[in-house]
Formats: C-alpha cells, structure tokens, sequence
C-alpha cells in the first residue's frame, strides 16, 4: 500500500467513503494500470463516479482486467474477498463464475456493446460456502482513445426478490393443481359490461366450453342454465350485486353445450366495489358438484350405517411450513374441533390430540420435518363435543427444483367406523377364499346350465370360450370350436357381415340384436341373435336362438299374403259381381228393343221401330258409358292429354253446373290469379267436375252451396313422405259442399268401385272410382275432407304443365260436310262385324275402301302401288299390333294419315309421343256419325 498520495490522485478521488480511501492508498503502480497520474481521463471519470455513489458497481480495466469497486458492491462481498479483490485481475478474482461472466466481458471489450442480465444465477463463495446467488447486472464499455478500455458493471442482489417470484410461481401452481384435483373453475366478470372476461381452463371444462369461448355475455351464461333454476340464479345474482353484498353463493344447475349433460354447479363469488360501494368486478370459483347431489341423493336411499360412513368422507386439510409449523387448515377441521380460525396455527393442534396419543403423534411429526420423510400415523381428536374420533394423518413436503421442502400437504381422514370394524374385517379375511370359491361355483352353474349361447373371443373374433349350450344348440365339441374364428361355420351370405361387426366390438362398440346363421353339425342352419360387448383385449357375447321365431315368422308372412290374396279376390268377385248386374241390365234393354222390333217386323208392323231402335241404343250408350267409367277407375281408358286453362274450364262450366245443381243451391266459383296450366283430357276432367257436382247436389237436398275454387300447390319431399303424392308442383280444383258429409266408415270406401250410399237404380258407384283413376292416370292425386254435418271438400290435383293451353277452336269442318270424293281408306280391325259395319259406313259416304283382318295383312296391301288416304287401324290387333303397324306403314308412306281405334289401351295416348302429327285417336264404341265426321276431319287435315 502506498502511505502518500498525490495531490492529482486526491483531486479525482475526492470524497467517498472506505472504498475510496482504500482506492487512494492503494499502489496502483504496481498493476498494469499504472499510477493514477497516468489513468486516462474516462477511467479516471469512471472511477469517480463509482465511488460516489452507493449502488453496487464495478469496473474492470485493461488487458487485465484489473478490479476497481464501491462500497455497494464491497457489502456482497465476504471476508474472502475483500480487500484483496481490489487491483486483482477480474479472471483470478472470480475463477469460479468465469465461464459466466467471462464471455460477456469479453463480448463488450471486443467493442460489440453493453449488455443487461436479469435474475441470471452467478454463484459466489462468502462465508466460506458457495451461495446461489441471482444478480441483476449490465456490462457498459468504457472508452479509451479509440477503443474500449474498460468494463463499467452495474449490478444488484436479487437472490431474494428471485426465492419470492419461484414460490409464488409454485403457490400458483400448487392452486392449479389444487382446482383441477377438486374440480374448481374460476372466472372473474365485468359488472360494467356483464362479460366473463378471464375463465381457468377448469371452469371451461366444467360448463362444457370450448378454449376460445373468453369474452362470454350474461345472457350466454344464463341460457346454459337450467330453465327450472334460471329464476334462483339470476336472482340470487342480481341480489348481491345491489344489495352490496361482498361475497355470495349459489348452486344450480346448467345444461353443457358441449354433451347436453346437466350439471350442478357451486358458485362461490367476491364482489369487488369501489369506494362508494359500487360493484365492478366479480371473482368467483365454480365447483361441478354433481357427483355430491347425486351422492347426496344415493345417501338417503341407503340404510343408516351407510348414512355415517358416508358423512365421514370429507377430509381435513392443512398445511405447514418447512419447519413444520402449522400455518392453514380448511373449515372442515375447525368445525370438526370447534375452534375459530387461525386457532390452531403453529403448534397448538397438539391440544386437540388424546392425551395418550399427543407424544407418539409430535415425534412421528418431528421425524418427519427433520428427514422430509413422509408423515403417516393415526390418532384421535377431539371434537366439538368432547368426543375423540380416529384419524388417519398424512403430509407429504413440497419441494422446490432444487429438492428443498417449502412446505407440508396433509390430511386427515376419518376412520373410526374402519377401526371399529377391524374385528369384523379380521373375520371376513379369514372366510374370504371360501366366498371367493362360492363365487366361481355360482359362476361355472350359470355357465353350464344356460340355454344361451356363451362365449368369450379375441378381437380377431378367435373363440377363448364357450359353454355347453353351443354343443347343445350346434352339435360342435368345445375341442373343435376353440381357437379359431366361427368363419368356418358361418352362411356364407353372413360371414361380411359379421366380420364388419367383429371389427365394430374391436373399436369399443357394443352390439346389440345383431343376426346372422352358424352351421349345425347335421349341416343345416340355426339363426342366432347377439348381444355383445368389449373389454379390453376380449369380447363377451351372448347369442340366443331365434330359429324358431324366424319359421314362425315367415309362416305369419305367408298367412298374411294369402289373407291379401283373398281379399283381392273377395274384391274381384264384388267388382264382377256389380259389373254383371249393370251390364244384365243393360243388355235386357238392348236385346229386349231388338226383339220386339223384329216381332213387330215380322207381323209387318214398323209404327214402333223407331222406339225400339231409341230404347236399344239408350241401352247401348249407358253401356260404353259404364264401360269408360270401368276404364277410368282401372286408370286404362286411352286419354287424349293437352295442356289446359284450369280456370277457363271451370268458368265454361258455369252454365251447365248451374242447371244441373238446381235454383236450390248457390254456385260460388273463386279462380286463383297467375293459376299454371296443367296436361290432362279436358273432357275426362270436365265429366269429373261434373260428377262431383251431381254428388254435391244429392248431399245437400234441403240446397246449400257448392263452392269451386283454383290454386296452385307444391309438394316438397317432406310434405310427400311415404304416401303416394309424388313431390312437385300442382294446379288443385277443390269443390267443396255444405251438405250431409260422410261417416268415417263411408269415407274410407268412397273411392271402392260399385260403393254407393244412394237408392238403388239412381247410381252405379263408379263415380268418385272413375275420378280416382283419371287423377292417378293423368299423374295426379284426389284427397278430401269430410265428417257428417259439415259437408264435404273434395280436392282434385293435377301436376303443372308450362306449354301454353290450347285454345277453344270451332271445327273448321261443316257438319254437313260428310261426304268423300274419292278417296281411299285401308280398314284393319280383327273383328269381322265391325269391319263389316265401318266399310259399309265408308261406302255410304262415298269414300274407296280396303279391308285387312290384321296388321299382316294390312301391311302388304300398303306395299302395293296403289292409293290409300286413311289408315284407319285398330290398335289391339293380333300379332302386330296397330302401333307397329302404324310405324311400318309410315316407312312405306312417310306422309300416310292414320286414326287409331281403341276400346283398351293401357295409357296409349298417355305415353310421350305415342301421336305423332297425322295421327288421331277414337274411342270405341262409338256412333257411325261420329266415326265418319272424324274419319272427314283427319282427311281435310
């Protein structure tokens, strides 16, 4: 040291306290540094400025490195160091955190900046120890001519600061740990706008949200709620937030979006206010309590010795610190004891221990704190009302990363029913394999005496086990059905099937009635219905036998299709019976004229036969009459489909529905405006209309009023479901009386054929049949509405058609003119009478005829080079039939005329582009007049 001082060194080292007389004292001519005389003018500043102040700080200097430091810096020293750090070189100084400290040297004397270290851990021997000690620090370079000459370090203790930041780290964690053991989710809500604003992942989990559901309204929260507690817990709420209420609880339950499960909530919650008592933020803790409630529940359905056990579940919890003082116990232990809070902190507990148990318990716990063993032992402890119980206690330390204890866990649970017991339990040890032996026989008597089919397989369907009912059932030894797959017996329709459901069990799924046939060893097969499920590594099945309930059930389908057959044939015989009594009818009337006319022709009277003729043909014409209606209930008669104006049709109508219906009864027509158009026969439409007005008429004999009304109508997919509408839009005719109506009995055979409910002799009972069939021929549907006293409303719908309607037009044709000039018709009908009638009609009007028994026949006299004008072709002819011929005929003649006669036709003019232009279509009967007007009509073209 250096006992005299320059008068230049005391001029900058002027001041300070110990660090800077030592500095002044000290020979610095002895160091690379040199004397203070020498020292550049920034080490110089540097130097000053550390001594004056009192934060810790230090410099190194030079290639050496060579230590200058403050009075700061010297208190985080120990005796080690101190004094002798000043002036040493910064390596031999801290060789023990060089490999820390040095490369951050270094990295600020190579002239690449200062840098800054927070809580970084550089331990340091003090005291003779090595302490972990954390420091705050930065290393700032101090210039010297042109580069940096020295290191300025500015640095802080933060040991302390840093212990207190890792235990509240680990109290957090402890906290988490703590929620998500006892299932507690917390959350924190903005009074001002109602929102959840911070939830814990352990409050997501328990109202079944998912991780982004952070910013949740008061609403979102309160539509989870169940509806039977939204009352109690929004009430309950709103309560304490205006009553000024600092903490509140409530429990309800809630309906998790996630599963729809309902669950019971805890919610405790501290309502934070501001100074005038103002409520703006709400801290709460929800708890899923359901399995309490529900054991709660499960608790008062059980018998008394039960109810205690059960009370007894609850657990004391504390904890304490590193040196084992007791420091926090949960309510539980104080309501237990009867102490208040904070009563039994440190080491007081030992007062509630028995007396003869408190020495035994404070040196297990003494052992414990002193070993960090864990703490385990039973004692009693008195309650509240002087009564000892017997507990179990235990703790366990805590530990830091380092392996330190910073604090104890324990419990206490009680088992004095367990200690009570013990005697019991001694004797049901003592009788245990012999219950456990009762067990399996019990089990091996189910097993064998089944009638069930038992098995136990893998999850490659491979057989483990099986009982006696599959030798039983199938015939198979146990020998020859363990260790492999039942594949080998399968149908081979169901081994797919199987197989899949095999697989189904191996992914966890459970089965249930799943039906396939195993092979009896007589070869035949046996039908099996399953119950399975999976456990681990195996599959339990059950299969019952259900041969005989699939024989019965196949002798109940058959006895059901013959109960149909007769009731079709029981229908047959009702529709041919009302059929021949119509046409009985109908031909007395005919041959009845015809053979009074030829009586009176033969005695030479003919003053009558005019009548005779009129009487036979009125007969004539109610028979084709019953005949289109049978075609039309059959859905066969030949219809001649065109786009039509619903509304026009019905408003043409008015006049003749009115005189049909009489004065007695008011016409209402409502037609829909923008009404589609629809394809059907206006004629067949116009003669239902007409029917069921007449029906109509007859409901309502006292008068009434029959409305008829339009609209437009689709049938989505839904609306249609099984029933036989087909999906679409349709135009729908309603007619609709305040008449009689009908029973239910009535209206569910109003569509059968020959049903009537009026006298006999005044309707067939093929009216609403003929409408029916024309409505399902033409694509269509008819449905009502009715019951007796309200009337009936009859709905006719048919599909919608988008070409434009036709128009009425007159027949350009003259009526009178009826009569040929010259041409040529080829007549082909099988029938020779009607052959014989059209060619001698022909002949009459003055019009060339050929005849042809078939199409054949036909065919060849078209292949002649001769003229024909008209083909006119029966369709049903033998062999080839009218259409083909018709189609032959036009390769031969492209621009031949064609008219079609038809008596049945099963949708002939229905199908598309069964008319082509040129072609027409009569239906047969019909009168020689007619006939001759149309064959004129398709002539003139």
């Amino acid at each position: 040291m250096l006992e005299k001082e320059s008068v230049g060194l005391e001029a900058f080292l002027a001041g300070g306290g110990e660090m800077a007389d030592l500095t002044r004292r000290f020979d610095w001519a002895g160091t690379s540094v040199g004397a203070p005389e020498i020292w550049p003018q920034s080490l110089r500043t540097a130097v000053r400025i550390i001594l004056n102040t009192n934060h810790p700080m230090l410099i190194w200097w030079g290639p050496d490195l060579i230590q200058f430091y403050n009075d700061g810096f010297r208190q985080t020293l120990g005796p080690e160091r101190h004094p002798g750090a000043l002036g040493e070189r910064g390596r031999d100084c801290w060789g023990e955190v060089w490999d820390i400290v040095g490369p951050q040297i270094e990295h600020v004397m190579a002239g690449r900046g200062a840098t800054w270290h927070e809580d970084q851990l550089v331990p340091v021997t003090r005291h003779g120890r090595l302490e972990q000690v954390y420091w705050t620090y930065g290393f700032s370079p101090i210039d010297e001519d042109h580069g940096v000459g020295g290191v300025l370090v500015v640095c802080r203790d933060v040991t302390r600061e840093h212990l207190a930041k890792v235990a509240l780290q680990e109290r957090e964690t402890e906290l988490a740990r703590v929620q998500a053991i006892g299932r507690i989710g917390g959350l924190e809500v903005d009074l001002h706008t109602g929102h959840r604003s911070r939830k814990s992942p352990e409050y997501l989990k328990i109202h079944g949200l998912p991780p982004e559901a952070v910013n949740e309204s008061h609403e979102d929260w309160l539509r989870r709620v169940h509806p039977d507690d939204r009352a109690v817990a929004e009430g309950q709420f709103i309560d304490a937030v205006r009553g000024g209420d600092r903490e509140y609880a409530v429990r309800y339950r809630i309906i998790r979006p996630s599963d729809g499960e309902t669950r019971w909530i805890s919610a405790r919650s501290v309502i934070e206010r501001d100074a005038d008592g103002k409520a703006i933020r709400l801290f709460g803790a929800h708890t899923d309590i359901t399995d309490q409630v529900e054991a709660v529940r499960a608790i008062r359905q059980r018998e008394e010795e039960f109810r205690a056990l059960a009370e007894a579940l609850p657990h004391h919890v504390w904890t304490a610190k590193p040196d084992g003082e007791l420091n926090w116990c949960n309510t539980r232990v104080y309501d237990y004891v009867g102490a208040k809070p904070d009563e039994l902190v440190g080491n007081d507990w030992n007062k509630v221990v028995h007396p003869d148990d408190a020495s035994a318990a404070a040196a297990a716990w003494t052992h414990a704190v002193a070993t960090g063993d864990p703490y385990e032992i039973e004692f009693r402890l008195r309650g509240a009302d002087g009564s000892y119980h017997w507990f179990l206690a235990r703790a366990v330390p805590a530990r830091d990363e380092d392996g330190r204890i910073t604090r104890w866990i324990g419990t206490n649970t009680d088992v004095h029913d367990q200690k009570l017991f013990a005697g019991k339990l001694a004797e049901l040890n003592a009788t245990l394999a012999e219950r456990v032996e009762e067990k399996t026989r019990e089990r091996d008597r189910i097993w064998n005496v089944s009638q069930d089919l038992l098995l136990v397989t893998d999850h490659d369907g491979i057989c483990r086990s099986v009982n006696p009912a599959w030798t039983r059932t199938l015939g198979w030894s146990e020998a020859v059905l363990l260790g492999r797959t039942a594949e080998w017996i399968e149908h081979p329709d169901d081994i797919i099937k199987t197989r899949v459901e095999v697989r189904r069990l191996a992914r966890g799924k459970a089965t249930v009635r799943f039906e396939n046939r195993l092979r009896h060893k007589d070869g035949s097969y046996r039908w099996l219905s399953w119950t399975a499920v999976p456990d681990q590594n195996l599959i339990y099945a059950v299969a019952r036998d259900i041969t005989a309930e699939k024989a019965a059930t196949e002798r109940l389908r058959a006895a059901e299709e013959a109960l149909r057959q007769s009731q079709k044939m029981e229908a047959v015989g009702q529709l041919t019976g009302g059929i021949a009594h119509d046409f009985n009818n109908l031909l007395t009337g005919i041959v009845g004229s015809l053979d009074l006319m030829q009586t009176r022709l033969n005695q030479g009277r003919t003053d009558r036969a005019g009548r005779y003729i009129e009487a036979a043909m009125a007969s004539a014409n109610r028979a084709a009459a019953l005949t289109h209606r049978l075609l039309a209930f059959a859905r066969r008669q030949p219809l001649v489909p065109k786009p039509v104006d619903a509304n026009h049709l019905v408003l043409s109508l008015e006049d003749l529905l009115r005189r049909t219906i009489g004065e007695a009864i008011d016409l209402e027509i409502a037609p829909s405006g923008r009404l589609w158009q629809t394809l059907c026969d206006p004629n067949q439409l116009e003669s239902a209309l007409l029917n069921l007005a007449i029906n109509a008429r007859d409901a309502m004999p006292g008068g009434g009023k029959l409305a008829i009304a339009t609209a437009n109508m689709t049938v989505g997919a839904a609306d249609a479901g099984s029933s036989a509408v087909r999906p679409g839009d349709y135009v729908c005719i309603t007619v609709t009386d305040t008449g009689t109506g009908m029973t239910a009995e009535v209206a569910a055979r109003a569509f059968d054929p020959f049903f009537t409910t009026k006298p006999i002799g005044q309707g067939t009972g093929l009216g609403l049949s003929m409408i029916y069939g024309f409505a399902r021929q033409s694509n269509g549907h008819i449905a009502f509405d009715t019951a007796p006293g309200r009337g009936t409303s009859i709905r006719l719908c048919l599909p919608r058609h988008d070409d434009v309607a036709e128009a009425d037009q007159a027949s350009p044709a003259n009526k009178d003119r009826t009569a040929a000039t010259g041409e040529t018709v080829l007549v082909v009908e099988d029938e020779p009478v009607v052959r014989g009638v059209i060619i001698e009609m022909l002949h009459d009007q003055g019009y060339l005829t050929r005849e042809a028994a078939d199409g054949v026949a036909g065919l060849r006299i078209l292949q002649l080079d001769k003229p024909v004008d008209l083909l006119l072709t029966d369709i049903g002819l033998p062999g080839m039939n009218g259409r083909q011929l018709a189609d032959q005929a036009r390769e031969l003649r492209p621009d031949l005329k064609i008219l079609f006669m038809t008596g049945y036709a099963e949708n002939a003019a229905n199908a598309e582009g069964f008319l082509l232009p040129g072609m027409d279509m009569i239906t047969k009967p019909f009168d020689l007049g007619h006939l001759s007007q149309r064959v004129r009509d398709i002539i003139s073209g």
